[in-house]
């Protein structure tokens, strides 16, 4: 039961967080600073970003779940309240400030932030679960290469 609990409070935290970046970023996606950047060619449709998240977050809620099951420490919560922090601050800074560098570096430490949970917190009692981490791993090292190409070509 608790585990129930724990996903269902995770899904709220995580969604809500990806709700108030979407709050953050506004209309910038099709406003005319980010439609006039020169973007990767392997910048995905719109709809692709919608969909990646949603599995993320799913993936991510469940993995939660368990890691606060086996190790529910204030290093683990201090690294998921930065995680969020950096998830949502990262639409404010890339797309409302238009910071791209500082939104590249904002994405790289949230990419190595995932990866240590991954790595660090995937002893025997997580082995298995730790793999809901390799959807939100690709999708940050995509959403990194895009954000550095806007760095770097525009």
């Amino acid at each position: 039961m608790k585990k129930i609990y724990l996903i269902i409070l995770f899904l709220v935290i995580n969604f809500g967080g990806l709700a108030l970046g979407r709050y953050f970023m506004g209309d910038a996606v099709t406003g005319e600073w980010y439609t006039n950047l020169n973007k990767a060619p392997w910048t995905p449709p719109g709809w692709v970003f919608g969909a990646a998240w949603t599995l993320i977050m799913i993936c991510f809620s469940v993995y939660l779940s368990y890691l606060f099951l086996v190790r529910n420490s204030n290093v683990v919560k201090a690294l998921f309240v930065i995680a969020v922090i950096l998830n949502v601050s990262w639409n404010y800074v890339f797309f409302n400030q238009q910071l791209t560098t500082l939104g590249f570096v904002n994405i790289i430490l949230l990419t190595l932030l995932i990866t240590y949970f991954f790595i660090t917190f995937g002893d025997d009692k997580l082995s298995h679960i730790k793999y809901l981490l390799l959807p939100y791993i690709i999708w940050l090292c995509i959403a990194t290469s895009l954000n550095g190409y806007i760095v770097f070509n525009n």
